[in-house]
């Protein structure tokens, strides 16, 4: 089984706009936390991110949660 990269062992706090983005979940993207297309070739693909208005969310940096693109303390795990 393929495991994701980790990006980076913490979330990335972020203010996002309202509109959809993709979290990338292999973490070879160049542009984390979002997807950039490295996926391709993987089992991996990019989860879509719906913001209905503009918030501060953090988004899963180690690419291990078990809450999708949203950090759940895992990172503290690994």
């Amino acid at each position: 089984m393929e495991n994701p990269i980790i990006a980076q062992k913490a979330p990335y706090v972020l203010d996002l706009e309202a509109r959809t983005y993709y979290w990338c979940s292999c973490g070879k993207s160049n542009k984390q936390p979002f997807c950039d297309g490295s996926h391709k070739g993987t089992k991996f693909v990019p989860e879509k991110v719906e913001i209905v208005e503009t918030k501060k969310v953090a988004l899963c940096g180690c690419k291990h949660s078990k809450n999708g693109a949203y950090c759940d303390g895992a990172h503290a795990k690994l």
